[in-house]
């Protein structure tokens, strides 16, 4: 399973891609405590770094354009439990979110 991060620091914004087994179950929703898909990678061990960016709306942009994220499925750090929860209570759906929204296609070099 993979997911986008954007990271504020003191002067800019990170993205990262973290790249994750689905570890989970209807009482296991903590992405961060899944297993890493390449553990002996260390570079992946936080994230691969992707971009940087000045401003928030420009680190989005840049997260659009290398992971195919889209701009209306943004969820806050807390929230993005309570959306893998809904992923696996409708059954791990390949094609389409439990709300029927089509996944965005993730580019290959990834």
């Amino acid at each position: 399973m993979r997911y986008v991060e954007v990271r504020p620091t003191k002067t800019s914004y990170e993205v990262y891609l973290h790249a994750v087994e689905d570890a989970g179950s209807e009482t296991f929703v903590d992405l961060g405590e899944f297993p890493l898909l390449n553990p002996g990678d260390e570079a992946d061990e936080f994230g691969r770094l992707l971009g940087m960016a000045e401003d928030p709306l420009t680190a989005l942009i840049v997260a659009e354009q290398r992971t195919g994220a889209e701009r209306g499925r943004w969820v806050n750090e807390d929230v993005v439990q309570d959306e893998y929860g809904d992923f696996v209570r409708a059954g791990r759906p390949s094609g389409a979110s439990s709300d029927g929204r089509w996944w965005s296609a993730v580019p290959d070099d990834l």
